[in-house]
């Protein structure tokens, strides 16, 4: 057991931390604490304005898209058309712009250009879509374009979001640095002479 009065006799009125508040750090600048306050602030925001973003865009993106289906699925029908002419190549993946011709609901013969596979022969029966006119058009949107477009614009909202605040994060911690270099070169140019002084001699 150490004797009274000994260097190393535990002093229980040490002054250390005394005046302190839990968790407090004397050396912790206001820029450590804005900074700490910031990526909380910025955490908060992609827990929660992620998700609202992603799913607001991706909804609001989905319903447009299908008020686009149901009016061009109103205003577009599918007939039977014929190829007059025989298209090259025998890759069915393939289509070519080829004239086609069909006759309408007055009786008349028609003929147009409309997308067709390749390597299909002359007089070959082909599906086109007619707009209200009766004029050949492409196929309406369907539920599945609708859903893509949907899930495509929630992706770039929620993309948005975390960008955003990356770089919110990224230039704040840029101008912090920048001016906690400034601080410090100050500072030193004012201790280095008393400091080097100490060497002299």
């Amino acid at each position: 057991m150490s004797a009274p009065g000994t260097p190393y006799t535990p002093d229980p009125s040490s002054p250390r931390g005394e005046h302190q508040p839990g968790g407090a750090n004397p050396l912790r600048r206001p820029s450590d604490r804005f900074e700490s306050w910031l990526r909380r602030l910025l955490l908060v925001v992609l827990l929660l304005g992620l998700p609202m973003a992603a799913y607001g865009a991706g909804t609001t993106v989905y319903e447009s898209s299908m008020e686009t289906v149901r009016a061009q699925t109103a205003e577009r029908h599918e007939i039977t058309a014929r190829l007059t002419e025989d298209l090259d190549g025998d890759n069915d993946a393939s289509k070519q712009l080829a004239r086609v011709r069909w006759t309408d609901d007055d009786g008349d013969v028609r003929t147009g250009n409309a997308l067709v596979k390749a390597g299909t022969d002359k007089g070959a029966s082909v599906r086109v879509w007619l707009d209200r006119d009766g004029n050949l058009t492409s196929p309406p949107m369907n539920t599945l374009n609708a859903k893509s477009s949907g899930w495509l614009a929630g992706g770039m909202a929620a993309f948005g979001v975390a960008f955003g605040c990356y770089a919110v994060w990224s230039g704040t911690r840029l101008l912090l640095d920048r001016a906690r270099y400034a601080r410090w070169g100050a500072e030193w140019d004012r201790v280095e002479p008393l400091w080097s002084a100490r060497f002299r001699g």
